[in-house]
This record gives structure tokens, C-alpha cells and sequence, in this order.
């Protein structure tokens, strides 16, 4: 019987607190320097914005208009619709975890678990009861999820292809004041429901309109190739602000004096053509990085030219471009934020809103503080998943 000897790495290259910051803080002179300044900066600036955050901040501004910041105007009496649509959205996407995110713990978690962390904010007490309940809900679909069957993951993706027509429906409603969901007028939706509103179909709807520019801007057919390229270029070169003015004001001048549009449809359709113009140059760089014998490999095999971009040069060009297509996506998010200047209430527009109560004026900080909040949770929440999604497939491996 002979013991087995642990074998140990080098020295050099053992693991330790103090081989740690002598390797990355203080290597030399230098180092030690530039260390001891940037410690000295991050705690300048960890202290004062800590000593404002819970000495001088008046963050009575954020509870007290914490219903304006999440809904705007949505009368309270119907907001259990959106707490119903939430719930949908959170058994959907705990069925998704427990399908085809089964190891990925730490994601779980805190997806699952973020509805209840948001009841420290102050939202009141019925709100705090249906965020508990989403969480739930949430659990719920995960161990549903994770006992799942192949059909069951069918019936979920059908479930997210339908998620926002039943959103719009429940939030909408379909009957008339003394039905059971009677009709909430566009005028009301404000706040963070309106940005997330604009941001989904902003997404939903420019990724294929966006897809089919880039195939027709590589299209072989003169007509269609011009037209692509004609697009694509006169809407990247004027800023989303413009398209929102021409929706909002333009527009209907050359409409029939008995035909209106709704002012958020119109937004909404804004956002997806600015959109589609930008994902269209996405998509065709990650096209032109196919290299050109996947097309003949394909075409050897007797695939025809519809068979060969779906079921060979897309897939591999949408998942190069990952990284691109989600910073587009967070780019939606944040360029929701300028239908304020039209006269939509969405986050920001509610905060120019409260920021004009007589209570609250000088507040600019405190309330600005808060959004930026939401928009830096939202956005990383959609950079980590990216990130996540790469690992899965690979990005960036062969």
C-alpha cells in the first residue's frame, strides 16, 4: 500500500488573499500608488453618497408616488389585471427555468426570488401580497418545469408566442364600464408599465422586420435590395426623437379628419421601425461572417435557398451576434425614455409629473436616483440572462 502524495502547484502560482493583492494592488511602487489613490477616491465617494442616501435623501418622494412610478394613472380598482398579466408572465418564466435552465442555481434564484425582494421598497400592503404571491407563482412553474415532458415545453413556448396579446387584452380590457374588465383608456397607462409596454413590442415586432431587411438588403433582386438599403439608411440617419415627433404630430396631418391612431400605437410602431433599421445592420454582419462554403455544403446537399438561410446560416449568424442583438434590446429599453418629450407618461415622464407637486419640489435628485435605479436593474437583469444564454451555446467557442 503505497500513500498518495498531494501534489501542490508552484509556489508562484498558489492561491492566497495576500499573494493576491501583492499580484494584482501592489506589484510595485507604482501599483501601490495608484491603489492607495483609487482607495482613497472610492472611499471619498462610497461616503458621501452613502451619507446622502440615508441622511439627507427625502426618499418620503418616492413612497409617496410609488403607484404613479409603477402605473401611472391605471385605476387601482382594475390594477389586479396587471398583477394577473405578472402572474401569467412569472409561471411562464418559472416553467422556462426549470425546462432549460435546470443548473443554472443562481439564476433560478434570483429570478424567482426578485418579486419578494421588491417588497422592501415601499409599495403598501396589497402590493406587497401580490408580490409574494408572484414568487409563488414563480416556484410553482419551476417545479412544474422541472418534471416537465417534451410537450409541456411545447405548450410553454406557445404560451410566450401568446403572453402579450393576453398583456394588452388584460390591461386593455374588452367590456364596457360595467363589465368585468371594463376598457382602460391608453391616456391612463403610464409610468413603468408604459416603458415596458413600448420596450416588448418595440423588441417583438423589429426582430423579424429587422431579419427580413438584412436578407433583402443581400437580396439578388434590384428592387428589393435598393428598397432595403433606401430604409435602412434614411431611418439610421435621423435620431428616434424625429420619428417620435413625425408619429405624434405629423402623422396626422395626412390622415382623414375621422381616422385617429392611438398615441401609444403610434409610439410603439416608432420604436419598431427606429429599431428594425439598426438590428437590420446587426443581422447582416453576423450574416456576412458565415463563411461562404456553409452556402455550398448546403446547396451540395439539395437544399434550396429558403432552406439553407433558416435552417443553416441563420441560426449560426443569430448566435454570433448575441452580445449585439441584447445591447440593441437594452438601447430599446432606454430609448423608451424619450416619449416624454411628446407627451407620453412613461417612467420619466411620471417623474417630470411628481417632480411638479408642490410637496416634492427641489426633489430632482431623490427621484431621479430612483429610475435610474429601475433602468440599471432592468438593464443588467438583461445583460446577465445574455450572458448566461452565451455560455449556453457556446458564443465565442468552437
Amino acid at each position: 500500500m503505497t500513500q498518495s502524495n498531494t501534489i501542490l502547484p508552484p509556489l508562484t502560482e498558489r492561491s492566497g488573499v495576500i499573494r493576491w493583492l501583492r499580484k494584482n494592488l501592489f506589484g510595485s511602487w507604482l501599483d501601490a500608488i495608484l491603489t492607495i489613490i483609487g482607495a482613497f477616491i472610492i472611499y471619498w465617494a462610497a461616503k458621501g453618497l452613502f451619507t446622502w442616501v440615508f441622511t439627507v435623501a427625502e426618499w418620503q418622494v418616492v413612497a409617496t408616488n410609488m403607484r404613479l412610478f409603477m402605473i401611472g394613472q391605471y385605476p387601482l380598482e382594475q390594477a389586479w389585471r396587471l398583477w394577473t398579466a405578472l402572474g401569467f408572465l412569472m409561471f411562464l418564466a418559472g416553467n422556462s427555468l426549470g425546462i432549460w435552465a435546470r443548473k443554472s442555481y443562481i439564476t433560478t434564484i434570483l429570478l424567482l426570488a426578485f418579486p419578494a425582494l421588491l417588497t422592501l421598497f415601499p409599495f403598501g400592503d396589497e402590493p406587497r401580497k401580490w408580490l409574494i404571491i408572484l414568487t409563488v407563482v414563480g416556484v410553482i412553474g419551476w417545479g412544474v418545469g422541472r418534471t416537465a415532458s417534451e410537450k409541456l415545453s411545447r405548450i410553454v413556448i406557445f404560451g410566450w408566442i401568446i403572453s402579450l396579446p393576453i398583456f394588452i387584452l388584460l390591461t386593455r380590457g374588452f367590456t364596457p364600464e360595467d363589465g368585468i374588465m371594463p376598457i382602460v383608456g391608453t391616456n391612463l397607462w403610464g409610468g413603468l408599465l408604459l416603458t415596458f409596454l413600448l420596450t416588448v413590442v418595440g423588441i417583438i415586432f423589429s426582430f423579424p422586420l429587422g431579419v427580413l431587411l438584412a436578407l433583402g438588403r443581400r437580396s439578388e433582386l434590384p428592387a428589393v435590395r435598393f428598397a432595403s438599403i433606401l430604409y435602412i439608411e434614411l431611418v439610421r440617419g435621423v435620431p428616434l426623437i424625429t420619428i417620435f415627433f413625425m408619429a405624434q404630430l405629423m402623422l396626422p396631418l395626412f390622415l382623414p379628419p375621422n381616422i385617429t391612431i392611438d398615441r401609444v400605437l403610434r409610439a410603439m410602431v416608432a420604436v419598431t421601425l427606429f429599431s428594425a433599421a439598426y438590428l437590420a445592420e446587426n443581422v447582416r454582419g453576423g450574416l456576412q461572417a458565415i463563411p461562404k462554403g456553409q452556402f455550398e455544403a448546403a446547396h451540395a446537399l439539395g437544399l434550396g435557398s429558403f432552406q439553407t438561410m433558416y435552417f443553416i446560416i441563420l441560426p449560426q449568424a443569430l448566435r454570433l451576434i448575441i452580445p449585439i442583438l441584447v445591447g440593441q434590446f437594452i438601447a430599446v429599453f432606454k430609448d423608451t425614455a424619450l416619449v416624454a418629450i411628446v407627451g407620453l407618461f412613461d417612467l420619466v415622464g411620471i417623474a417630470k409629473t411628481v417632480l411638479a407637486q408642490p410637496d416634492f419640489l427641489g426633489l430632482q435628485r431623490e427621484v431621479y436616483v430612483f429610475i435610474s435605479l429601475i433602468y440599471w436593474v432592468l438593464s443588467y437583469g438583461m445583460s446577465y440572462l445574455s450572458q448566461q444564454l452565451e455560455i449556453k451555446l457556446g458564443v465565442g467557442k468552437r
